[in-house]
Order: C-alpha cells, then sequence, then structure tokens
C-alpha cells in the first residue's frame, strides 16, 4: 500500500469539496468501504478520506483510476473528470442537470453552512415555497420534490441561522392561483414563528438601490471554510468563494438588512397578504377556485 506522504495541510475549497462529494457518493453507491477501496488501488486511508473531504488534491488520472474501480458510468466519469480538470479560480458554474435544487455543491454547502441568507426580488425563494407553489412555478413534478427535499436543511436539528428577504413585489406576482398564493403566505407568516429562521420583506417603498437587481445566496461556515455565495440563472448556477467575489455578496445583503421591515412587521404583511388571497379564492367561481 502507497504510505501517506503527508503533503503540507491545505484548506479545502468550494471546488475541492464539491469533487470530493461527488467521489464518496458514487464509492457508497457502488457499496464500497473506503477502507477496501483504499486497498484496492494501493493507497492509504488518509489519502482517501482526505480526498473525499476535499482537503487534498490528486491527479486526474487516479481519480479516473478510482471511478473505474467503482464502475461509475461513462456520464458520471466525465463530469467528475470535467471538475477535477478544473483551475480552482474561486469561481465556477454548475449547468442544473436537470434542476438546481439538485446540484451537489448546493446540497453539501447548504448541509454544512452555519449561516444562510438569500434574497429574491419577484418570487419566494425555493427555500420558503410550498409544494404547490414549487409546483406553479416549475410545472415539473421532479424539480418539486428536490425542492421540497432540500427545504429540509433548514428543519433539521443543527440546521443554518437562516434570514430570507423578500421583496414585496414578490408578494404581488400571482403563481398559480389564489388559493396557492394564500397557502404560501400563510406558510410564510408561520414560518415567522419558526427557531432559527428570520424572514423579511423589503417593502415597495424602500429606495432603489442596485442590491435589488438580482437574487443571491451568501454561506457561511465554522472557521477555517471560507465563505460561499451562488446566484442562479435560468440554465446555471454560480458560485464563488473568491473573497472579493463573496464581498460583494456580503455588502449586497448589508444594504438590504438597512431595507428591509422589522420581523414583526413583516409577519403582519404576510397575514394581511393571506387573508386578501383568501377572499380573492373564496369569492372566485366554483370552476376557478382551484380546490382540484
Amino acid at each position: 500500500m502507497e504510505s501517506e506522504e503527508k503533503p503540507a495541510a491545505r484548506l479545502s475549497t468550494a471546488r475541492s469539496r464539491e469533487l470530493g462529494e461527488e467521489l464518496r457518493r458514487v464509492r457508497h453507491r457502488a457499496r464500497l468501504s473506503s477502507g477496501f477501496l483504499a486497498d484496492a488501488l494501493g493507497w492509504s486511508l488518509g489519502k482517501l478520506s482526505k480526498l473525499e473531504t476535499g482537503t487534498r488534491g490528486t491527479s486526474p488520472w487516479e481519480i479516473g483510476t478510482l471511478l473505474g474501480r467503482c464502475g461509475a458510468d461513462k456520464a458520471t466519469r466525465d463530469r467528475i473528470l470535467a471538475i477535477a480538470s478544473e483551475v480552482d479560480l474561486g469561481n465556477f458554474l454548475r449547468r442544473h442537470d436537470p434542476w438546481p435544487d439538485t446540484l451537489t455543491s448546493l446540497s453539501l454547502h447548504e448541509h454544512a453552512a452555519r449561516t444562510l441568507t438569500t434574497y429574491e426580488p419577484l418570487v419566494i425563494p425555493s427555500l420558503a415555497q410550498t409544494e404547490d407553489y414549487a409546483f406553479a412555478l416549475t410545472r415539473d413534478r421532479g424539480a418539486t420534490e428536490a425542492r421540497m427535499a432540500r427545504q429540509e436543511t433548514l428543519r433539521r436539528p443543527g440546521g443554518p441561522e437562516t434570514v430570507i428577504y423578500i421583496h414585496e413585489a414578490a408578494l404581488r406576482v400571482v403563481v398559480g392561483d389564489s388559493k396557492v398564493m394564500r397557502d404560501q403566505m400563510l406558510r410564510l407568516t408561520l414560518m415567522c414563528g419558526w427557531a432559527q429562521i428570520s424572514l423579511r420583506i423589503v417593502p415597495m417603498s424602500a429606495a432603489s438601490h442596485t442590491a435589488l437587481r438580482h437574487s443571491a445566496t451568501l454561506l457561511t461556515f465554522t472557521a477555517p471554510v471560507k465563505s460561499l455565495a451562488y446566484a442562479e440563472t435560468e440554465a446555471a448556477t454560480v458560485f464563488h468563494d473568491d473573497p472579493t467575489a463573496v464581498q460583494a455578496y456580503e455588502d449586497k445583503m448589508s444594504q438590504l438588512e438597512s431595507l428591509v421591515l422589522t420581523p414583526a412587521q413583516s409577519r403582519d404583511v404576510f397575514a394581511r397578504w393571506a387573508d386578501a388571497y383568501d377572499r380573492d379564492h373564496r369569492s372566485a367561481p366554483d370552476g376557478k377556485r382551484g380546490d382540484a
């Protein structure tokens, strides 16, 4: 067996942790223990462990050997080898294949985060959507199920301290119908009482600012892991752990905090919108209520 060469300690990056998690999942799918796989490859157990946690690197050739030993299919091999061959510049893009909610880097880092701060200008943020709202937005049952599973990150014991900024415009944009919106507003009202979660509204009366334009999420972790920011586009999500890029997201969140209503005020607004959508739903003709 290869002895552990004890390379200099290295701080993991978002990309190296993603690569390690992809390799760990491949090993688990192959039902191989870390000890068995390390022996089969002629590696030390420490080398494999550090590779799977993102605290050391290795060559694409060795990663290809690992993937072959685990019986990974061609699509998996191609995806992981592409990650392994990237130059780590502190910014990377991941295409939605098929949905953003199933991205390895997203689930891995949201689960590990100490704090999570997110903002959406025109829709309810993914982590606060009801199932009906998510389906009305995506029109895809698989995407909806993936989003609901992702929300368990917030509910589990030890989940991140979470701040969700929602522009008031998102409360006015009807997704689905008045029943879907009523239930979504009720969900937001209830979430205001959840531990470790703060929902805050950016009111329509807030002063115009560039921070309001784009959606964004910022994650922080226990030291020494660096903060991570990401933004979702139509086809891909862009991740940043470069300090300069992350600072721009931190500045954005600070600006949003200066514009939002208090938690109590935000809860009252959600409750008022729930009442308004409930009246709309009750007054709609029977065939248009969407009760089915």
